[in-house]
């Protein structure tokens, strides 16, 4: 793959520490219904307890069916998750992942070839993996490599959020959610990036920060 420049699409869609979740289903105005529009990113320690993992899902409300087996991941948007391990929030290594002919290339972790709202994809980053884009409705393909493994493909929508309910409580005509509430995405799908990397690839003190962007060739 050829090193290529391109610029943000998409705003930040969150900053924590260590243990990250945050949603945005199709309401940025510069993305809306776009294929960089970025519905969910999540951080958590693995199963392994010696690893992270790292989750972006994009393309939010694909309905089961045509809409998720005709969805693919747009070849000029780079997604890239940034972490920040000294505490400044500027990110010091990213992850990138960018399909092409079928299959998401990974590179990373790794110090960015500069920071802010541009990037490089940087191919020679000494770790760097490629995985098969697994097909709707068929069993996960994973590839791994150097300690780290990814994913890339439909799945179903992990966030629940209580919509209706959501708008009484900002509309004043209820206090509270309801239990356990309707989940408003049930049966919608996302695309997902899955990368677990080991946290020595990470280093610092043990407490991250880190977010996720979409940019755009």
């Amino acid at each position: 793959m050829k090193k290529s420049k391109l610029l943000v699409a998409a705003a930040v869609l969150g900053i924590a520490t260590f243990v990250a979740i945050a949603a945005d289903h199709i309401d940025a105005p510069a993305v809306q219904g776009g294929t960089s529009d970025i519905t969910d990113f999540y951080a958590f320690q693995g199963e392994n307890t010696s690893n992270i993992a790292f989750v972006a899902n994009v393309q939010g409300l694909l309905a089961a069916g045509n809409d998720s087996q005709n969805a693919t991941f747009d070849e000029n948007v780079l997604i890239e998750f940034n972490i920040d391990n000294t505490g400044d929030n500027v990110e010091d290594l990213v992850i990138q992942a960018i399909a092409q002919d079928g299959k998401m290339y990974v590179f990373g972790p790794t110090a960015p070839a500069q920071t802010g709202i541009n990037s490089t994809i940087v191919t020679n980053a000494a770790s760097q993996l490629e995985v098969d884009i697994t097909p709707y409705g068929q069993s996960a393909i994973t590839a791994s490599s150097g300690g780290m493994m990814a994913f890339a493909g439909p799945r179903d929508d992990p966030f629940f959020m209580d919509f209706a309910q959501y708008s009484q409580i900002i509309s004043g005509n209820a206090t509270s959610f309801n239990n356990p509430g309707a989940d408003t995405f049930a049966g919608t799908n996302v695309l997902s990036i899955v990368i677990e990397v080991p946290k020595s690839m990470i280093g610092g003190s043990g407490t991250i920060n880190t977010w996720v962007e979409s940019k755009r060739r």
